[in-house]
């Protein structure tokens, strides 16, 4: 065979196998429509940094195993992670890529995008509550004057934060007027316990009947006071895996009519209940006068968008972040719509306003 013959060949049976190998490499980036694994993050934990949320939908989607449900056709496992560190620790998660769906509360979401972190919003996790102030059981404060240069206990970061600052600001005060210590949910009620702190804000019931603190004030329901949760995926992961994506909201959209319906009232307490955080009769007084379906409203309504954009801008002027953030392109509606159109549960719950009245 001649020399040029044979580099003719060899050329034609390398482009051969070359172009099969690219079909073999490319096959199954093609077929791949889903991933092998989901990873969701709770911003919370229960007591003791057990693996179990509270006072969510989300948590009650994983109590029921709704997504595990959802997904095990498509061999997907699903992975739960649940952050004693809150807000804070889900956004570190995010920013080192170990984390896919997640619920935040609305500082720690509006941090995370003020830093660059990437998410879409998916869906509601509840909405209005009574706010409680309390102090130690023998304080002798009678308002938050008395508290005036004292300690006040708070998760920095987190939610409850921005609804410290907003009820201090009610009052005329600011953070600067006490003495502001980061600590959490548990951390707080033993220093209660101890008066290591003077105020924090809880639900008081067991607290009371424990004897370690009492009520200094409430708040009933005031939208200007409360702020809504959010359940949100990466912005890659979304782009990536449409499909699976749609499965998850779903999941937790049918999940949440469970939580949504009065016969359940009973179980969504004990399943809440579960985490240790907040006790079963808590819950009980807590959501006395509210239905199940008013608070655990996924909707991503107008009451939604103007508690998210109040947020920020108390979040902007109480210096809780230092940029800019827009709504705009952040909130993906489409995948809880097909949800409800799914479930056939278009008007299940009630639309509200940006004042939070339902919308005529």
């Amino acid at each position: 065979m001649k020399l040029s013959q044979f580099i003719k060949k060899t050329t034609l049976l390398l482009g051969a196998l070359s172009g099969a190998l690219a079909l073999t490499l490319s096959s199954p980036a093609q077929a791949e429509d889903k991933p092998t694994v989901v990873r969701i993050a709770f911003s919370g934990a229960g007591t003791g940094g057990r693996p179990v949320g509270t006072g969510t939908t989300l948590a009650i989607a994983h109590q029921l195993g709704s997504i595990e449900q959802a997904l095990k056709a498509d061999n997907i496992k699903v992975v739960w992670n649940f952050f004693p560190g809150a807000g804070p620790a889900t956004n570190e998660a995010l920013a080192s890529n170990l984390v896919d769906f997640a619920y935040h509360g609305d500082l720690p979401l509006i941090v995370g995008r003020s830093t660059g972190l990437k998410h879409k919003i998916v869906a509601g996790l509840g909405r209005f509550g009574n706010t409680y102030f309390v102090v130690p059981a023998d304080s002798s404060a009678k308002s938050l004057a008395d508290l005036k240069g004292k300690r006040i206990g708070v998760f920095k970061g987190t939610a409850g934060q921005l609804t410290l600052n907003r009820v201090l600001e009610k009052y005329g005060f600011t953070e600067k007027d006490f003495k502001v210590v980061s600590m959490n949910t548990d951390t707080a009620k033993a220093a209660l316990a101890t008066k290591d702190i003077d105020g924090y804000i809880t639900t008081p019931f067991d607290l009371e009947a424990r004897g370690i603190a009492k009520v200094l004030f409430e708040i009933k329901r005031d939208p200007k006071i409360t702020s809504v949760g959010t359940f949100w995926v990466t912005d890659d992961f979304e782009k990536k895996y449409p499909a699976t994506t749609q499965k998850v909201v779903t999941a937790l959209i049918r999940a949440t009519q469970f939580a949504s319906e009065e016969k359940n009232r009973d179980q969504v307490f004990k399943y809440w209940a579960a985490g240790g955080s907040t006790p079963y009769g808590d819950f009980l007084k807590t959501w006395d006068g509210y239905t199940l379906k008013e608070r655990n409203n996924p909707l991503l309504d107008e009451y939604y968008v103007a508690s998210l954009k109040k947020a920020i801008d108390e979040a902007k002027r109480f210096k809780l972040i230092r940029r800019d953030v827009s709504v705009e392109g952040w909130l993906e509606p489409k995948y809880l719509n097909q949800a409800l159109k799914e479930l056939k549960l278009e008007r299940y719950w009630d639309e509200y306003d940006a004042n939070g009245n339902i919308k005529k």
